[in-house]
């Protein structure tokens, strides 16, 4: 029977960015991403060696046979990070969202580029039945009218996204927590701490709690994220990262009272309708 864990971790992950991209909307304009990101990296790095100081050993081995490996998509995830988080300050989330949801189609050809793994003509039909779902339900909020910079922004972190999803399959041979938050987190960390000395804004009470969950929720999900291509072909996962709207617009619901109106329901329906035809045809081929 065809396991279902890597799609859950997928879907599980889609959940957490959900919710960091709610918590970063929320201390947006307060504080710079460099400030952010070394905070986000330092909960990351103290909760690891807290684990590990009361349980020794957990998550894993630190030593790896593949430096470079781990320090290029360490590269990727801070392209990532740095990239949507300077799109989001200029252009709408509708913009910057329709940019991040062509990720699954770069995940997919750099899957056959770099992987050499097939992909049937199923998982991009219903790839571009996912994103036509994005598109119906973004239409009404889309206005392009931010500077092209902020487009360009978007578009880096969509690629570094795959990237780093691209070389999590490549190191699948070393899974655990503690390499990837120590190999991703600790070079980041050390190496933007003047950046965001010299932007430091004192936060509050309140926002020290956001800004540590903001952390959370980020290890949370790449985390899952890694785990999940590291057992899982990107032909079976990547069409149901689409599934990233559909948490985006309960949150909106949730927190801002933003109800979402009928083409964005719809576009809603296509999406969920997209990832279980593409889950069944992938069970069917085996992927």
């Amino acid at each position: 029977m065809t396991s279902f864990k890597g799609p859950l971790l997928l879907v599980g992950a889609m959940v957490l960015f959900a919710l960091l991209d709610a918590n970063s909307k929320l201390l947006a304009g307060r504080y710079g991403a460099d400030q952010v990101l070394l905070i986000r990296y330092g909960t990351l790095l103290a909760l690891l060696w807290l684990l590990r100081l009361l349980r020794p050993g957990a998550g894993g081995p630190i030593s790896t046979k593949h430096p470079m490996l781990h320090l290029l998509r360490a590269l990727c995830m801070a392209g990532s990070a740095y990239g949507f988080f300077l799109a989001f300050r200029e252009i709408p989330l509708a913009d910057g969202y329709l940019v991040y949801f062509t990720a699954p189609f770069f995940t997919l050809l750099l899957a056959a580029l770099v992987l050499q793994e097939k992909n049937g003509r199923a998982v991009w039909l219903w790839s571009a039945v996912g994103f036509l779902g994005v598109a119906v339900a973004m239409a009404p909020k889309l206005s392009a009218t931010g500077p092209w910079g902020a487009y360009a922004w978007a578009f880096l972190g969509t690629l570094t996204y795959a990237g780093f999803l691209t070389i999590s399959r490549l190191l699948r041979a070393e899974q655990g927590a503690a390499r990837l938050i120590f190999w991703s987190s600790g070079p980041l960390f050390l190496a933007i701490i003047p950046f965001a000395w010299a932007e430091w804004v004192q936060p509050d009470a309140w926002d020290w709690i956001g800004l540590i969950a903001n952390g959370l929720f980020a290890g949370g999900a790449t985390l899952a994220l890694a785990l999940a291509f590291s057992i899982d072909r990107a032909a079976r996962l990547a069409p149901l990262e689409f599934s990233a709207l559909v948490f985006a617009l309960i949150l909106d619901a949730a927190i801002w009272q933003l109800w979402p109106g009928g083409w964005t329901l719809a576009g809603a329906v296509i999406v969920v309708f997209a990832c279980l035809m593409s889950e069944k045809a992938a069970r069917q081929t085996g992927s």
